[in-house]
């Protein structure tokens, strides 16, 4: 009954591999009566992204051998630990999902256009301020570029560096929203995010640990944090079925930020994928049923409660936060010609 609640709720594929949870949470990101971007300790790129690409695309090339994504987690994890972190690698589900399956962006046999929209924010003078952000975008855009085929004028950047597109509350969600109305069946996605996460109050009841998960845009303190709410009405639900879409939230508290119901762990001691007894199908009942009624759609861009084959690539489960670490892929600035 389970899968079918599951299914019925987000009939889209859907996948998430993730780095910490959110109960090993900052005060300060807990803080939602004075909401702080944490310390970033002065680190240079994010963790998730840089043991991800470690992974698959050390100096710049394909591994010799197809992995699946057990191996991918089990390899992050090993990178992430002897870096002394102790985030540790989950990839969650729309439905049970063989942990055994290549690990694949573009499917065999896709023949659909391929976009990515892929967003850095290193909250350039304010408080919290990152460094790598930036940098994690370039790695990301030549790794898809170089490795899966996608065309640069089908790549949407948004970036605090004063050139591209500003990562703000509405400008991400316009450029999911519209990610959603471009796409058709066939098509493959990919979705980066390198940046804050945080946790506010959940609002209306749908959260049994009281917080939502967010996402942390340019002008959090003027327009808010995005909530999980926000990112599963704009980007998951409405999602054409027969798309294939990636996604990596390189963050704190992105575990949940998609609210899907399977995972499997990168502990060591799980090898498989099960539904966690605490996981709460209602609120996934809730979300679906308010995108149907037509509830909120980000600018309102993407019209239809569709669904795809999407899949989620993030950096943090429930109770942990992310951790950024020094990369040796691109360091150098990326200026746009005027």
């Amino acid at each position: 009954m389970s899968d079918y609640v599951a299914q019925s709720a987000i009939p889209a594929e859907v996948r998430m591999i993730s780095g910490c949870q959110d109960s090993q949470t900052s005060a300060d990101v807990s803080n939602v009566a004075s909401f702080q971007l944490p310390d970033p300790a002065g680190r240079a790129g994010g963790a998730c992204t840089s043991a991800l690409l470690e992974v698959l695309y050390a100096d710049r090339r394909q591994p010799d051998e197809d992995l699946t994504f057990q191996e991918v987690l089990l390899e992050m994890r090993s990178i992430l630990s002897s870096g002394r972190y102790s985030q540790i690698p989950q990839l969650s589900s729309s439905r049970p999902l063989d942990i055994r399956t290549e690990f694949n962006i573009v499917p065999d046999g896709s023949y659909g256009e391929r976009r990515a929209v892929l967003i850095g924010i290193n909250y350039v003078g304010q408080s919290g301020e990152l460094s790598g952000c930036h940098n994690d975008v370039y790695n990301m855009k030549e790794y898809i570029m170089d490795v899966h085929g996608f065309e640069e004028s089908n790549i949407t950047l948004l970036l605090d560096d004063g050139y591209h597109t500003p990562p703000t509350r509405e400008n991400i969600l316009d450029a999911y929203a519209t990610l959603v109305a471009q796409s058709q069946s066939g098509d493959t996605c990919f979705c980066h995010y390198s940046g804050h996460g945080g946790k506010v109050k959940d609002d209306d009841g749908d959260e049994d640990d009281g917080y939502d998960e967010t996402l942390v845009p340019l002008d959090y303190a003027s327009e808010g944090q995005i909530r999980d709410d926000d990112v599963f009405n704009t980007l998951v639900g409405p999602m054409r079925k027969g798309v294939t879409l990636t996604c990596i939230m390189d963050c704190c508290h992105s575990g949940t930020i998609l609210d899907l119901p399977y995972v499997f762990k990168a502990d060591g001691e799980s090898d498989v994928m099960t539904m966690p007894s605490d996981f709460n199908l209602t609120t996934l009942i809730s979300l679906a049923a308010g995108l149907a009624a037509g509830g909120t759609l980000g600018s309102g861009k993407a019209g239809q409660f569709a669904t795809g084959l999407l899949t989620c690539i993030a950096c943090c489960t429930m109770m942990e936060t992310s951790r950024s670490r020094d990369i040796p892929m691109r360091q150098e600035a990326h200026i746009p010609a005027m």
